[in-house]
């Protein structure tokens, strides 16, 4: 028989650094999850990313048990690994903080698709280019290369 979920915790956390500091203690904590045992499975399976932002889904189930998926890091955080900046602009519409190729685009859309809701690379690699307008960087030349 299933367990029955009792509820979906959604965390970022930099990888191998999970702590019963906030957030990740109260967030646990409220659902009656056993916090060390968390931080312990997370630390070991994000080892090979020390500092990087991993999101992660957390299920937790009516007997206090829990499982987790990782997910791969946001594609803002990826897009300022990128073009190594510290930050978006505070007005991207009119304050610009670098620029962005469609070949390094390409590479954060194939690392992202499998949690982007789409299918091909081209619409994931539209998605990744709209979030770095949105952080105030410039996409370099012009359009999508296989976009009509």
């Amino acid at each position: 028989m299933a367990k029955e979920v009792a509820g979906l915790i959604k965390l970022q956390i930099r990888g191998g650094a999970a702590n019963p500091a906030p957030p990740v203690g109260p967030a646990l904590g409220a659902k009656g999850v056993n916090i060390m045992e968390f931080c312990k499975q997370f630390n070991a399976r994000t080892q090979d990313k020390p500092g990087k932002v991993v999101p992660v889904v957390i299920t937790v189930y009516s007997d206090k048990s829990f499982d987790f998926v990782l997910k791969t890091p946001p594609a803002a955080v990826q897009i300022m690994e990128q073009i190594k900046i510290k930050k978006g602009s505070s007005e991207p519409n009119r304050v610009k903080v670098g620029a962005i190729s469609w070949d390094q685009i390409r590479v954060i859309a194939e690392d992202k698709l499998p949690d982007l809701n789409c299918f091909t690379v081209d619409s994931a690699m539209m998605m990744v280019a709209g979030t770095a307008r949105s952080m105030g960087v410039n996409v370099k030349g012009g359009t999508a290369p296989n976009s009509k």
